[in-house]
């Protein structure tokens, strides 16, 4: 395997299997909020498998950006808490606009930016960073190099396949209801209902 300023290349398999094993982390986390909270079976986001790709994608970009900063954890914590918290302000917006509900919503929270990002979260998200930037990836990268490579191949596209299945279905009858979505109003207090798809 080459190195390049003392980081080793991988292949695009090694990214593939990182979006999904952090996707379905943030999934287990959010389930497992509900599970203590309401004492049930959330199946949250907007897809109907076991992954979140918002937390896949962050984890990917801050891998990318964090990677030569090993040594710097304010530096890791502050960046994390930045990045994912755009992040989520974005993906929350696009989703938004997109079906016309919320599937979170931090109004209530101390220091919310439109419901859709908050202090609570935006320091959760810095201190995921300092556990995926010097916990997560080693011990991934470690199984990572022990899997065969048919193995981490197939996986990938396995996965990869589900994945737009799921993403092509849920464009069109997204992952909605009690405790996964928010009603939403508009700025003359008219509720704003999604297209189709009814609330329950």
């Amino acid at each position: 395997m080459m190195s390049v300023n003392g980081i080793k290349k991988v292949s695009f398999d090694y990214y593939v299997l990182l979006f999904f094993l952090v996707s379905f982390l943030g999934w287990l986390w959010e389930v497992g909020i509900y599970l203590v909270r309401e004492g049930r079976f959330v199946n949250r986001g907007i897809l109907f498998g076991p992954w979140l790709p918002v937390y896949g994608s962050g984890a990917l970009f801050l891998y990318l950006l964090l990677r030569r900063w090993k040594r710097r954890p304010m530096f890791v914590f502050l960046i994390s808490l930045t990045v994912c918290s755009l992040l989520e302000y974005l993906a929350g917006f696009f989703l938004e606009k997109a079906w016309g509900v919320r599937w979170w919503d931090y109004s209530g929270m101390l220091l919310n930016l439109n419901g859709h990002v908050c202090l609570m979260s935006s320091l959760m998200f810095g201190f995921g960073g300092l556990f995926l930037v010097f916990f997560l990836i080693p011990v991934y990268t470690g199984l990572y190099h022990r899997m065969p490579e048919k193995i981490r191949l197939t996986a990938g596209l396995l996965l990869l396949g589900l994945f737009v299945a799921d993403a092509a279905y849920s464009a069109d009858f997204p992952n909605i209801g009690r405790g996964i979505t928010y009603r939403v109003w508009n700025a003359d207090g008219a509720e704003i209902t999604c297209r189709k798809y009814p609330f329950f």
